[in-house]
């Protein structure tokens, strides 16, 4: 019979036992005789399998650990006693490793505390008075004080939440991919970048002495800049080498001036855009080549900058310091959740779009659609007055974009205004398109859309006139269709024509030209062949990147990196709330228009007649915005000279969407009157003058000159044409 087996507990007490009881007759051996050292080699039979686990490496760290930390029996005698691995049985090797385990966890934390404590006193810098101060930081629960250590436990919990969050982030973004709903152009898009900036390159690779001035003023650049901080290093004030413009928004937080560390990173990043720059500024090359370059730089340079990461971003640190990394964790799964809401694409929310609903707190002026077809339907507002002026009024809108944008929330709608100054309003909302209408044409959109909603609106009114005013792309199709009447010596009836942000002249067409040459658009109309349209993400996208240090980053860095939502904005809201374009209609439009500037030159043919602006000959009151980035104010007065008649124009502060949308109750912006347009912009500015607040009731005045008769008001759907539904309709509710 077998004898019983010991217990765990009783082979560890015999271990112990039989270690300490060789320790003891080893020093019994050693009376009288020279005892080996603890550090002497084991014994040349065991030397093979000692050098397999060096327990006096253990016992060497176990020996270097602060007395603090207490050591098992077995680690004591390894350490009074080294023994050659075949003597130490597996539990004292679990032992031994324990031990040395805690050694070094005893030496490593206060190194790690050390580190963080010096993280923290980096990024705590206290700011300046003469600064401005800090942006403000998201309330963050149970943030630790200042100099105390991070939580670690916390922190390497939220580092595994960080990566589940970016699991589902990249599950959105390659589930698409995998079923074939998405086809990147990627590859596309950065053959295109490097093609530009290589010819960039060449022209300064091409000449040795054009090659070292190049290099000079970048070297030369980073040497004044090490000069400084040294200066600065040792306590004498130092003017910058590189300094951002007023209104870079980037490099608002103190310390990117107060902390020695943070201001020699952004003015290193400051200098080598800034001579990226240069160097296209110089480069002789053709104009278009050098527009596309001067646009891919300057993404790039907003890209990279130190303020879109974590490590190079001292507000940024501090959030993540404060909060252990929860501020990532929050970033991550919206980011997600923007990726999944883009179908694969990211579509980067810049607003809280839970705050809006269209045809409650936007489009919400009262008003009935009285009219569909198959590319629009024609709203007819309420009137807020008892009488009415005559003569109606007819908005053509983009069909890039939905029409709301002109009736945001009541106070900033400019048809709610136009309504109550007693004026009979009428807004054609564009049919967000999908692949059935691919084939419908810029024609299609003049005798559907525009002349047809000037006969209804004549009809519901029971007039012979209207008004009609055209905004951005609606004001060039408004602008084309009255060419083409002129042509065809037709009168429709149409008494004056006011243009907003409207471009006839695409000469100086702005940056959206980057996007549009022979090679850019047929690869546009393959894209467009597949699917019948294109997507409205393609053209958010576009608008985006033309203001990318406004409309891109900072969400980006609010979003994704602080994990903050957005504050609602009913602005931002419409500009997410993209619309499809037909094929056949942008083909023509970017052909015509931007790539060959047909329209200008009196080339462009529609409908059998070859359209000639000249013979736009009614009163045209036509407004511009001087920050416009879509239709350059210098755009839209150069055009002024194809119509046959000037009119009157006037210049608007701001840009092409806050520009035009500026009610006169806030008192924003200023505007611009001047002589009749003739020359540039320039020469008539210097003669213009300048007026406080909107030029919203300038436009009325003209308005309201040209016919001072009163009716009484109109109802919507009382006359021939019955009521649909309400405004705003359907149409503008379908989102893509």
């Amino acid at each position: 019979m077998s004898p019983p087996r010991a217990t765990s507990a009783e082979r560890a007490k015999g271990s112990a036992t039989a270690v300490k009881g060789a320790a003891v007759k080893g020093k019994a051996r050693g009376k009288g005789a020279t005892a080996t050292p603890p550090t002497s080699a084991p014994p040349k039979a065991a030397s093979a399998r000692a050098k397999a686990a060096p327990v006096d490496t253990l016992a060497k760290a176990s020996a270097e650990a602060p007395r603090t930390v207490p050591k098992s029996r077995v680690a004591a005698a390894v350490e009074d006693h080294p023994l050659p691995r075949y003597a130490v049985r597996p539990s004292q090797r679990r032992s031994a490793r324990q031990a040395a385990g805690e050694a070094a966890k005893a030496k490593a934390l206060p190194a790690a505390e050390a580190a963080v404590a010096l993280l923290k006193d980096l990024v705590a810098t206290p700011p300046s008075p003469a600064l401005p101060a800090a942006s403000p930081e998201p309330d963050v629960k149970d943030a630790p004080p200042h100099g105390s250590p991070i939580d670690f436990q916390a922190f390497a919990g939220n580092l595994a939440r960080l990566v589940e969050e970016g699991g589902k982030a990249m599950a959105a973004y390659l589930r698409p991919r995998e079923e074939g709903l998405v086809k990147d152009d990627v590859a596309d898009d950065i053959a295109d970048v490097m093609k530009t900036i290589g010819n960039v390159a060449e022209y300064w690779l091409a000449d040795p002495q054009r090659t070292l001035e190049a290099q000079s003023q970048l070297i030369g650049g980073y040497l004044s800049l090490w000069s400084s901080t040294l200066k600065r290093l040792g306590g004498e004030e130092t003017k910058p080498v590189a300094a951002p413009p007023a209104r870079d928004t980037r490099f608002t937080d103190p310390e990117w001036s107060s902390n020695p560390f943070f201001d020699a990173l952004k003015q290193t990043y400051l200098l080598t855009t800034n001579w990226a720059e240069d160097m296209v500024d110089k480069a002789e090359i053709d104009d278009h080549t050098k527009h596309k370059a001067e646009f891919y730089v300057r993404q790039i340079a907003g890209a990279i900058s130190p303020s879109n990461f974590v490590l190079t971003n001292p507000e940024l640190l501090r959030t993540t310091l404060a909060s252990n990394g929860e501020n990532l964790v929050r970033g991550m799964k919206m980011l997600a959740e923007d990726i999944e809401a883009g179908g694969g694409d990211l579509k980067i929310r810049q607003t809280d779009g839970s705050k809006f609903k269209v045809g409650e707190n936007l489009a919400g002026t009262p008003g009935k659609v009285i009219f569909q077809n198959e590319l629009m339907q024609l709203i007819q507002y309420a009137p807020q007055t008892e009488k009415v002026l005559a003569t109606p009024l007819v908005i053509i809108p983009p069909w890039i974009n939905k029409f709301y944008v002109l009736d945001l929330s009541p106070e900033k709608s400019y048809v709610r205004w136009a309504v109550e100054q007693g004026l009979t309003v009428f807004v054609v909302s564009w049919v967000n398109p999908g692949p059935e209408l691919a084939s419908r044409g810029f024609e299609d959109y003049m005798r559907e859309g525009v002349l047809t909603a000037f006969e209804v609106a004549k009809k519901a009114c029971g007039t012979k006139q209207i008004h009609a005013v055209g905004y951005c792309v609606g004001g060039t199709m408004l602008a084309i269709t009255l060419g083409w009447l002129g042509v065809q010596k037709r009168d429709v009836g149409v008494k004056s024509a006011s243009f907003l942000t409207t471009q006839v002249d695409f000469t100086h067409a702005g940056d959206l030209r980057v996007f549009i040459d022979e090679e850019q658009v047929a690869h546009l109309e393959r894209k467009m062949l597949e699917t019948g349209v294109l997507e409205g993400r393609t053209m958010a996208n576009a608008f985006n990147m033309l203001r990318a240090n406004d409309l891109i980053w900072p969400y980006v860095v609010n979003n994704y990196l602080k994990g903050q939502a957005p504050f609602p904005f009913d602005i931002l809201y419409w500009n997410a709330d993209s619309t499809r374009l037909p094929a056949a209609n942008h083909s023509f439009y970017l052909r015509n228009c931007y790539l060959d500037n047909k329209l200008a030159e009196g080339k462009l043919m529609l409908a059998g007649a070859k359209i000639d602006l000249k013979k736009v000959d009614l009163p045209i009151y036509n407004m511009a915005t001087r920050e416009d980035h879509i239709a350059p104010a210098a755009s839209v007065f150069l055009g002024l000279q194809c119509y046959g008649r000037r009119g009157r124009f006037v210049l608007a502060g701001s840009g092409h969407i806050a520009g035009v949308i500026n009610p006169p109750s806030r008192g924003k912006y200023q505007y611009w009157t001047g002589p009749s347009p003739e020359g540039d912009l320039e020469s008539w500015l210097e003669k213009a003058e300048m007026h406080p607040g909107s030029w919203w009731p300038d436009w009325f005045a003209w308005i309201a000159a040209q016919e001072t008769r009163r009716v009484a008001a109109r109802i919507p759907g009382k006359g021939p044409y019955p009521a649909i539904e309400d405004a705003p309709g359907s149409y503008v509710k379908v989102t893509s």
